[in-house]
């Protein structure tokens, strides 16, 4: 079976390949099977020889691809950065990637759903009075529970503390702390966010924050699911969905996530087996699931693949080995990619993904 990284060859400089069936076809010798990656070529390179191969030592052909997916979108996206900046200079027209998306029924880039904050699935006018207060958007479902038991909702006037009491969506009034309360839409908003935006809802020192870049998206108040870096650039998910935001960011998922990481330096080989035995850090051991360097890159850059998401855990393990990151990305979100999502862009995921978030 070949590997991803094989499948997409160089054009020779001949034009060899067209489909001009005019050119006429030269006579070569039958290729031979490309060289697979291995230690001893990676020693060629000016390696010990002794770096683990992404796919191998830390992980199977599923790791390959989407390491391998998540540089082909980097290299894409710094394509189109320069293309965007000669089309400022030119006056050209703008690239097709920031007007178009592939998937069914999303819009374009940072184009704008129509929400109805009222509107109800078809034949279900019921449900769960801890799921009605986690989709106003007070809190998550647990912690929902609590507020019931407490005695802090209100059904038509009466105090309901039976978590399973049913509730009618268009005819019972529900109340929160004597204020009514209702369903909202729920939202899910897909950023690329890039450097210098700070990642909670309100910054006391004035500073940009992610909630800026996607103010367009929707009127709904979304929060972002866990947190990324000032510097840090790459995918985050923004959504008012408790339930799901709470699901995502709890250990016990094991939500896959995948930075490519460029160093000051050269990583050494044995730094890498230290950080896949595991690193102590001050707040505990630090683990990843896998790690190599990237094909075709300097060897400052690797990428790692973590579902742990302890604060700032990727930098600390990196800095306590002796290096400075000097850039950090997330390519890779679960089973979300940043294809077709420019720097600084967003996009409202689709109903299958939102679907697939929560079967994990």
């Amino acid at each position: 079976m070949k590997s991803p990284f094989e499948r997409f060859g160089k054009p020779s400089k001949d034009g060899a390949g067209s489909n001009n069936a005019k050119t006429p076809q030269r006579k070569t010798a039958k290729a031979g099977p490309r060289k697979e990656s291995t230690p001893e070529r990676g020693a060629e390179r000016g390696g010990t020889g002794k770096e683990p191969v992404f796919g191998r030592k830390t992980g199977g052909s599923g790791g390959r691809m989407a390491m391998h997916d998540a540089v082909r979108d980097n290299d894409r996206e710094r394509r189109d950065a320069v293309a965007a900046s000669k089309s400022s200079r030119t006056g050209a027209k703008k690239s097709k990637l920031s007007t178009k998306s592939p998937y069914k029924g999303g819009g374009k880039p940072n184009s704008m759903p129509v929400f109805d904050p009222t509107a109800m699935p078809k034949n279900k006018t019921e449900m769960r009075l801890n799921r009605f207060v986690a989709q106003s958007g007070i809190c998550s479902r647990r912690d929902a529970d609590a507020l019931i038991s407490a005695g802090r909702v209100q059904v038509n006037g009466k105090v309901i503390t039976e978590m399973g009491f049913q509730v009618h969506t268009m005819r019972d009034k529900v109340q929160f702390d004597g204020k009514n309360i209702q369903p909202r839409s729920l939202v899910y908003i897909l950023l690329n966010k890039p450097k210098n935006f700070i990642t909670t809802t309100d910054d006391p020192e004035g500073r940009s924050t992610v909630l800026d870049l996607v103010k367009t998206a929707t009127n709904e108040r979304v929060y972002p699911v866990g947190r990324l870096d000032r510097n840090t650039t790459g995918l985050l998910l923004l959504t008012n969905d408790g339930d799901l935001a709470e699901r995502l960011m709890h250990p016990s998922h094991k939500v896959r996530k995948i930075y490519m990481v460029r160093l000051n330096r050269k990583f050494e080989a044995e730094d890498m087996e230290k950080i896949l035995g595991g690193i102590q850090l001050e707040d505990g051991p630090a683990q990843v699931d896998k790690i190599s360097y990237v094909e075709g890159r300097d060897m400052d850059e690797v990428g790692v693949e973590i579902h742990s998401g302890r604060n700032r855990i990727v930098r600390r393990m990196f800095e306590a080995l002796g290096y400075s990151v000097e850039a950090l990305d997330r390519t890779l979100l679960g089973p979300l990619t940043k294809k077709n999502i420019p720097r600084g862009k967003w996009r409202i995921l689709t109903d299958k993904e939102v679907n697939f978030l929560r079967m994990m």
